[in-house]
């Protein structure tokens, strides 16, 4: 292992000793708290006096859930046309519900204790009432234990709860299934799997989302947003665990409406686990190629008899090391999350979550040849020093307040405060000597400090108009972010052997952190307002606004000199507007619409160091949606459009002092089509996948040579992905196989040299497809084994390639590799 800096082994110890503490505490926690799952037994186990008038079902059940004091969650969407004729004289609740759904075609499922929301009775099944529980095969917003590869509903495109063919957008719900039978143990793991994301990285360790031709700048954790709009920022927040998600849900596209500010290329929400009342535990090992060692513990319970407080922990630790020599990464998480019922309208849910990682990593990729012509150096090549690290630690406190109105209305309040830190040492391979053929070490040392605290309020319920049922959110909300940078670069004249590489030859070097500074200060609040109208019994309008009051101001500092970069930035009332329709053609199939305003502050500075304009555009969109099965499997056909101006372009000129040197762009216009399956296809057989074709191209510019290229050439325009899983039948139904595909077309770069505007550049990687392998074993109720094979033909491909051939960038992808897991649940 290689030596570690600042992020000891003996902290690295430390923290794993906190997480097993944390993982013991867990275990006794699911142990001992063995209560049964009460769910408000006297309050749906009486039977008491209804009177509620034959009419509309949607006002029956609001009415019945509030008489009986429980919460009762729908869409007026589900019970639009259906009616019931009521209940008069003495009832249980169970007998009450089923007097009421009868011939309806729905039922329950309860969510909680006294909480329950309505899903659609599977075909062919009976309504069954258990005398303390109602239980349903139907998908709901949860996608943990439904093995499932879609889910009923999501709420990142408007705040409602909106199942997919309702949600006038792209959106894509990796569930839980998925990211275990994929062993995705990252976030960068899910998007690579995602239709419609690309991913780029300008090192290891900095990945960058990309969709429909533009970087992803809207991340979010259960609907509250992170900052990611200026680079620094996202070096710190792309990194994330999965162990502690439920699911992650992508709305491509526009997210204005959610976010106000943001690229108009997707939105990705990454939903907690919650609290469960019955008891559960599992245990999960895993070893790999390259030494990739992981181990998880995941624990919940009701801390009480009734049920009404609930706990969770979850515990991750994985150590490996790498492909490249010398590389390693170790990483620590913990999550714990607390849910009271403080009465049976009112629920109080409060979590902290901790992650820590130490990389030894270099800071960029391998060189190319001066003209751009990969030099097919191994994909072992490490042409760093082994001091070098990159380190992380994010902790995030967080609280939500949900209270339900006897009216089918709630009030949510949503609070979340991270913080973040980054220390890091690397080099970047850069050409030194007369004819720039000799090759040596940029080296940078920084420490970023990153505090980012989200507020949200909203209210959202039914309403009647113009005799149909109608739903309405409205809702403020506050985001801060304030950023504190130090460091300091140099060149390292000591010449490197690219083919031959040394990592203990070069001295660990000294810097002065106070040379560079950066204080960095924005603020975005925000006052919105979604709506939902049924305005015939097959077609629906989302009308949304959101006006947002944006102020960013940032000081940088080389040796105490304020740059030209450093300057205030301030927008007031900006106004984003929403449209979206919905036309059910039939059962199974919409058609929609919709359109949604671009606007977005930037970070990046141009060559003379002044801040490039705000980009501000629009986004179009129309496609077609299917469900079937009950809901169990989700398709779509999409097409789009965005226009936008003033899209930063990073540009390679002898007047950047950085690499970090952009201009403001034209009109770029980016247009495509997404296709995309999810779900059951059949009994035991899941499926997921998607086709996108995205361009972005100049459409005016300053410089007319511009018009008519594609905005970004590194980023493939073709993606294709899938995976799928087969439950196998009969005596073999304890195995599981299945098997992905990924494949992109070419990507390049092409540009005048950095160094000689007379000599060309031009670099690429062709099209090339990777096949991935899985089969899962279980054992017994409680035990199964899994084997993942990724690049099973061992495809050599490069995953990023160089911008310039100054500094070195090329990324490979990973070789062959696998992992076996073992899982133990109780």
């Amino acid at each position: 292992m290689s030596h570690r800096s600042r992020f000891t082994q003996a902290a690295l110890r430390r923290s794993f000793n906190r997480t097993a503490l944390s993982i013991t505490l867990g275990t006794l926690l699911a142990a001992t708290c063995v209560a049964p799952f009460a769910l408000a037994q006297e309050a749906v186990g009486e039977a008491q006096e209804f009177n509620i008038a034959p009419g509309a079902l949607g006002t029956a059940l609001s009415e019945f859930a509030a008489a009986s004091g429980v919460t009762l969650s729908f869409g007026s969407s589900q019970t639009q046309g259906l009616v019931t004729q009521g209940l008069k004289g003495h009832y249980s609740f169970s007998q009450g519900v089923a007097q009421l759904l009868a011939g309806s075609g729905l039922q329950l499922r309860q969510e909680g204790p006294a909480r329950y929301t309505l899903v659609k009775l599977p075909t062919g099944a009976a309504l069954h009432l258990g005398p303390t529980q109602i239980t349903g095969a139907s998908l709901g917003t949860t996608t943990e234990d439904t093995g499932s590869y879609t889910t009923g509903a999501m709420q990142t495109a408007t705040k409602l709860a909106l199942s997919i063919r309702e949600t006038p957008q792209s959106v894509t719900v990796v569930t839980r299934q998925r990211m275990d039978d994929q062993n995705m143990q990252s976030l960068e793991d899910v998007l690579k799997s995602t239709p419609g994301i690309s991913i780029t990285k300008d090192g290891p360790q900095r990945p960058i989302f990309y969709s429909r031709g533009f970087a992803v700048q809207n991340l979010m954790v259960d609907g509250l947003a992170n900052d990611m709009s200026h680079y620094l920022s996202r070096d710190m927040s792309t990194s994330a665990d999965t162990a502690i998600f439920d699911r992650v849900e992508v709305m491509r596209g526009a997210a204005g409406l959610m976010q106000g500010t943001g690229s108009p290329s997707a939105a990705i929400n990454m939903v907690r686990k919650r609290p469960t009342a019955a008891p559960r535990l599992s245990i999960t090992a895993s070893a790999g190629s390259w030494d990739n060692y992981r181990s998880e513990i995941d624990a919940s319970s009701a801390l009480n008899d009734s049920g009404t407080l609930r706990g969770r922990l979850v515990t991750a630790y994985q150590s490996k090391n790498s492909f490249q020599d010398v590389a390693d990464a170790e990483r620590s998480v913990f999550y714990g999350i607390a849910e009271a019922d403080l009465n049976d309208n009112t629920t109080l849910t409060v979590g902290a979550t901790n992650q820590a990682s130490h990389n030894t990593t270099t800071w960029g990729g391998l060189p190319a040849a001066i003209d751009g012509r990969h030099l097919h150096l191994s994909r072992s090549a490490y042409l760093g020093s082994d001091w070098e690290y990159w380190d992380q630690n994010n902790v995030t406190a967080f609280g939500r307040l949900e209270y339900r109105f006897d009216n089918g209305w709630k009030l949510l309040l949503s609070a979340s405060k991270s913080w973040s830190d980054l220390q890091m040492l690397g080099s970047m391979t850069e050409r030194f000597g007369t004819d720039f053929d000799e090759f040596g070490q940029y080296v940078g040392q920084y420490h970023y400090k990153d505090q980012q605290d989200s507020y949200d309020l909203f209210a959202s319920g039914p309403f009647a108009l113009f005799g149909r049922e109608h739903e309405l959110v409205v809702g403020a909300s506050q985001r801060e972010l304030a950023f504190r940078g130090k460091g300091n670069f140099q060149d390292n004249e000591t010449r490197t052997n690219i083919y031959r590489p040394d990592p203990h030859s070069v001295p660990k070097p000294q810097m002065d952190l106070d040379y560079w500074r950066q204080e960095r200060n924005s603020e975005l609040k925000s006052f919105y307002l979604t709506s939902r109208f049924s305005l015939a019994e097959p077609l629906t309008l989302i009308l949304g606004g959101r006006l947002d009051w944006y102020d960013y101001d940032v000081d940088t500092r080389f040796a105490g000199v304020r740059t030209a970069s450093s300057t205030d930035y301030k927008v007031t009332r900006n106004l984003t507007r929403y449209a979206g329709m919905v036309y059910d053609l039939d059962a199974h199939h919409s058609v929609y619409a919709s359109y949604t305003d671009v606007f977005s502050p930037q970070a990046e500075v141009d060559s003379s160091g002044g801040l490039i304009k705000p980009v501000v555009g629009k986004n179009y969109e129309t496609g077609i949606k299917g469900e079937y099965f009950e809901g169990a499997l989700t398709a779509s056909a999409a097409v789009f459009r965005i226009d936008q101006v003033n899209r930063a372009k990073q540009v390679v000129s002898a007047q950047c002092s950085s690499l970090q040197c952009y201009e403001a762009s034209g009109e770029v216009r980016s247009e495509g089509i997404e296709l995309e399956v999810n779900g059951k296809l059949a009994p035991g057989w899941e499926l997921g996948a998607g086709y996108t074709y995205a361009q972005a191209k100049y459409r005016k510019d300053g410089n007319e040579d511009n018009v008519g290229r594609l905005f970004d050439t590194d980023i493939p325009r073709h993606v294709f992905k899938a995976f799928t899983t087969y439950q196998l039948p009969g005596d073999l139904h304890r195995w599981t196989v299945g098997g992905g595909l990924y494949s992109q077309n070419r990507i390049y770069n092409k540009d005048v040299n950095f160094y000689d505007s007379g000599t060309p550049m031009y670099v690429e990687q062709k099209g090339y497809a990777l096949v991935d392998l899985m089969t899962r074993y279980r054992a017994s109720e409680h035990l199964e084994f899994r084997l993942n094979l990724n690049n099973v033909f061992d495809k050599k491909y490069y995953q990023s390639i160089s911008t310039n051939t100054y500094y070195g960038n090329d990324i490979y992808g990973e070789p062959r590799n696998a992992m076996v897991s073992v899982r133990w649940s109780l």
